[in-house]
């Protein structure tokens, strides 16, 4: 194949994916709406595309992009002049790290735990996976905010080997800001580090402030805060693969580096997981923030949380509706009463052209529906299709299990499933095509209520089996 034919075969495999501008994908990408952006971040991203961030005395460039985006995080958040913070890959590598550095800073433990509330994003446990660390989840409230008293509980009960307490700003699942200056007293009291996931909300509650918002106190302002971690390729609207992590002083993020010379080649030093990285999602964000600058970022997030307010208002208009929290960033949270079901509702969407993630049945909550707003995101057009889709899930009542499927279901214990067992579960809930291999249906409802009734272990073991089918190599002969 040529060049023009193998672009021609990148833009057909595109044309089954989601859209990635327009506002209707609402989880995973994030658009401002603005083509200028796009095309600089773009440019950008393809300037540096064969850079190598490994060596920073080779690419200085690299380096002087990273300490700037590096400052103007700062500066948005109010840090110290202490502050120092590296440019990551991503959420999952700037929790990682903050794990990783929390633990190797206290070698003298030998059990390392730190303290989540259970709406914490699943890259901590994927930290405490990797890394050793216990995960001491404490429960949340009703108003879905970490419980500060069973937090209290939980590094009491021993703090000696508590390197980590984490707060989120806001989770993930709910939308809504952790007490972060409660959780950020309870670690300093003991001296223990206080991790704030902002990485969804990082670049909006700064300017949700600015503009008049009630936001609760998060930032390093708050004392006992010692790291932040903030996405830039979520609401500043960055290409894809960039993420801030911030440390209140160099000290702190000392063990976070990484470097070997007892090998015969070169010195390895890194400053994150990664040893190659390309300065390509670099300069992209690099780029994207100095074309939007402060005051552009300011009414990109008035009208994002413009869009919030219109989306509260439809949805409490919807009888079948209910939100779960009071949104305070970006996520609006959404479930229904008895009358339908919000798996129902993500199908009718889906087949309008937008992509709502439903979310599982957890600790006694019963499923609801994320959405991830954008700048771009038009709430009128959203809200009608939502409003027909929950008249159709109204309709045809909420996706029946059948009882004995249930009791089926709830009783596998997934470590003793062989992968002929998956193969035939996974074609039982109809997650393997024909001879095209594994694949999903267009219509998600059934499946997603089958594993709604089952266990957490037994939804990541049938997920695995299916990805592990999926990603299998397409061989010429």
């Amino acid at each position: 194949m040529n060049g023009d034919e193998v672009l021609a075969r990148l833009a057909e495999l595109q044309q089954g994916d989601l859209p990635t501008h327009g506002g209707r994908t609402l989880a995973y990408v994030y658009d401002s709406g603005l083509a200028e952006v796009d095309r600089v971040g773009r440019e950008a991203v393809a300037a540096y595309a064969a850079t190598n961030g490994l060596d920073p005395t080779a690419f200085p460039s690299t380096l002087t992009m990273e300490n700037e985006v590096v400052g103007l995080t700062a500066d948005l958040l109010g840090a110290p002049d202490t502050v120092v913070g590296t440019v990551t890959s991503g959420g999952t590598e700037s929790v990682l790290l903050a794990v990783q550095g929390a633990r190797d800073a206290r070698p003298d433990v030998v059990a390392p735990r730190m303290v989540l509330p259970s709406t914490v994003h699943a890259a901590f446990l994927k930290a405490a996976h990797y890394f050793g660390v216990e995960a001491v989840v404490v429960p949340v409230g009703p108003d879905h905010r970490a419980d500060v008293a069973a937090t209290r509980a939980a590094v009491e009960a021993d703090p000696e080997r508590t390197v980590l307490v984490v707060a989120s700003a806001p989770s993930y699942a709910h939308g809504v800001v952790d007490p972060v200056t409660d959780l950020a007293a309870i670690a300093a009291e003991h001296g223990t580090r206080c991790h704030v996931d902002a990485c969804i909300g990082g670049w909006v509650l700064p300017y949700a402030a600015r503009l008049g918002r009630d936001v609760p106190p998060w930032t390093f302002a708050v004392p006992g805060v010692t790291s932040i971690s903030v996405d830039l390729h979520k609401y500043a609207y960055a290409p894809k693969g960039t993420s801030v992590l911030l440390h209140r002083t160099p000290e702190l993020r000392r063990p976070q580096f990484f470097a070997s010379a007892d090998w015969p080649g070169y010195t390895m030093l890194n400053t994150t997981l990664q040893s190659t990285k390309s300065g390509g999602p670099l300069a992209g964000a690099w780029a994207v923030l100095r074309t939007i600058g402060d005051e552009g970022y300011l009414e990109l997030t008035r009208t994002l949380l413009d869009g919030v307010d219109a989306l509260v208002a439809g949805v409490r208009e919807i009888d079948a509706l209910h939100l779960v929290a009071e949104p305070e960033s970006s996520l609006v949270t959404v479930a229904t009463d008895g009358t339908c079901d919000v798996f129902t509702i993500a199908d009718e969407l889906a087949a309008a052209g937008w992509l709502a993630q439903p979310q599982l049945t957890f600790a006694g909550e019963p499923p609801t529906l994320h959405l991830s707003l954008s700048a771009a995101t038009d709430v009128g057009a959203f809200l009608q299709a939502l409003r027909s889709a929950v008249a159709v899930a109204v309709e045809r009542g909420p996706v029946a299990v059948d009882p004995g499927i249930v009791e089926f279901v709830q009783a596998l214990d997934p470590a003793a499933l062989s992968d002929a067992d998956f193969d035939g579960l996974l074609a039982a809930v109809g997650m393997v095509g024909g001879e095209d291999g594994p694949g999903l249906p267009e219509r998600m409802g059934e499946i997603n209520a089958l594993l709604d009734v089952a266990s957490p272990r037994l939804r990541e073991a049938l997920l695995t089996a299916f990805l592990d089918r999926l990603a299998r190599p397409a061989r010429r002969t």
